[in-house]
C-alpha cells in the first residue's frame, strides 16, 4: 500500500452498538497515533442498527480513556460497504457485497451485550490486537 492512496477500514456488526463501535475507536487512535489521518477513511454501522452504544461497551471503553457515550449506531449501506478496502464483520453478518475488491473478514467475535464486564474487556482487548494487526498489514512502516 502506498502512502499516497488511501485505504478505507469499515466495521460492521447487525447493531452496530458494540464491536463495530469498539473496532472503529480503536481505529481512529491508530489512524491517529500512525500519523495516518490522510491516508485512511474509517467506516462503521449496522445492518439493523440500535437505538445506543451498549453500556457495558462504553463503560469498558471509558477504562482506556476512550469515550463512546455520544456515540449514535447508525446504518451503513451496501454502496459505502462496498467502497471500502476491507471490511471486518463481528461475527453476526452474512454480509455479500457484489464489489470484488472489497476485502470482507469475518472476526468472529462473541456479542459482548449482556456480558459479564470481564468478558467484555476480553473481546475489547481481542478486538484492539485485531485493529493494530490490521494497521500493520496495510501500513507496516508506521
Amino acid at each position: 500500500m502506498s502512502a499516497d492512496s488511501k485505504t478505507t477500514f469499515g466495521f460492521v456488526c447487525v447493531q452496530n452498538a458494540g464491536r463495530s463501535q469498539m473496532s472503529t475507536a480503536f481505529a481512529e487512535r491508530e489512524r491517529e497515533r500512525r500519523g495516518l489521518e490522510d491516508s485512511v477513511e474509517i467506516l462503521t454501522g449496522g445492518t439493523r442498527p440500535a437505538d445506543h452504544v451498549h453500556d457495558e461497551v462504553i463503560t469498558v471503553m471509558q477504562e482506556l480513556d476512550i469515550d463512546l457515550s455520544d456515540r449514535t449506531p447508525r446504518e451503513v449501506s451496501t454502496e459505502e460497504l462496498e467502497s471500502c478496502d476491507v471490511v471486518a464483520t463481528m461475527g453476526c453478518s452474512t454480509l455479500e457485497l457484489d464489489a470484488s475488491s472489497v476485502d470482507v473478514r469475518d472476526w468472529a467475535l462473541d456479542d459482548p451485550d449482556g456480558q459479564d464486564m470481564e468478558r467484555v474487556r476480553e473481546i475489547r482487548d481481542d478486538i484492539a490486537e485485531r485493529v493494530s494487526a490490521l494497521f500493520d498489514e496495510f501500513y507496516p512502516d508506521s
